[in-house]
């Protein structure tokens, strides 16, 4: 175990898997509070945080130590399964085959474009 945590595996997979959840958590939290405070009439406290939380994106996308193209082209997958288990979490949607399979395809095309070998 110990020679795992002090692989490149952290550094090269764990890492970034970790940034772009937390990326993922601020794009679709921040635009989720302010989806809530205009479509649903909630206070402007609501929108306010929702801009703070996904300015908080911004930055945490460069966390990432790929370039900008990888990195946003990878994001966009990862967002599409975020977004999917977001809605099933928070807003009574409950995902069919047809969300899940195209899901796991967006998935899989992430882990080859940001982890294949160069």
């Amino acid at each position: 175990m110990l020679k795992l945590l002090n692989s490149d595996f952290i550094l090269n997979y764990l890492k970034p898997t970790l940034i772009f959840i937390l990326a993922g958590l601020c794009e679709i939290g921040g635009g989720y509070l302010i989806w809530l405070w205009i479509r649903e009439n909630k206070s402007i406290g609501f929108g306010l945080l929702g801009f703070l939380i996904l300015g908080l994106y911004g930055l945490v996308a460069t966390w990432q130590p790929a370039n900008f193209a990888r990195t946003y082209a990878t994001y966009g997958g990862i967002f599409i399964v975020m977004s999917l288990a977001w809605a099933w979490n928070f807003d009574n949607f409950i995902p069919n085959k047809f969300d899940l399979i195209g899901a796991a395809i967006a998935l899989i095309g992430v882990m080859i474009i940001f982890f294949a070998p160069r």
